[in-house]
């Protein structure tokens, strides 16, 4: 079921990416009142619709950004050094942040699409896919990546484009 949803979702994106990427790029450059409330409203919206283990996508294709703390709490957990740890399981990336070494994530059960650490997950999963972060504007550049890979944040631009769309 989890492949049948992925591919109904590429297909999906394949069509509107580039549209939908636009239409993010003028609300990153314009000021549109009323953004912030229409991004909460249309988050609520689209978790009502979105269930994350169809997918878990995010897992398969992306890696987190890993934070000392996350480092520190995870190899404790696996009763590692955070050297041993690192050197398992991440990579340091251009910009000198810990990556996963590769995809899908190592913490991925593939059968459940559940994480095996969710309690204890790094930050940026926790936070994925950031919908209700402040001052929506400023994450235009996270959502322009998102919308390609996560499910939610496709269906919560959508929405936005519709409702604002609707408004002119």
């Amino acid at each position: 079921m989890a492949s049948a949803f992925i591919a109904s979702f590429k297909k999906k994106t394949k069509k509107y990416l580039n549209s939908y990427r636009r239409f993010l790029t003028r609300i990153g450059k314009n000021s549109i009142r009323g953004l912030d409330k229409l991004a909460i409203q249309a988050d609520k919206e689209v978790w009502k619709e979105t269930n994350c283990l169809d997918c878990a996508n995010c897992c398969k294709v992306m890696t987190p950004t890993y934070t000392k703390a996350d480092i520190e709490r995870i190899s404790r957990h696996f009763k590692m050094s955070a050297n041993e740890f690192k050197k398992k399981w991440l990579r340091k990336d251009r910009s000198g942040d810990w990556m996963n070494k590769q995809t899908p994530c190592q913490f991925l059960n593939a059968k459940t699409n559940m994480c095996t650490i969710y309690e204890i997950r790094p930050v940026d999963c926790s936070g994925f896919p950031h919908h209700t972060k402040k001052h929506f504007k400023e994450w235009v550049h996270v959502y322009k990546q998102n919308v390609e890979y996560c499910p939610a944040t496709f269906k919560l631009v959508q929405k936005m484009k519709e409702k604002l769309d609707a408004q002119n």
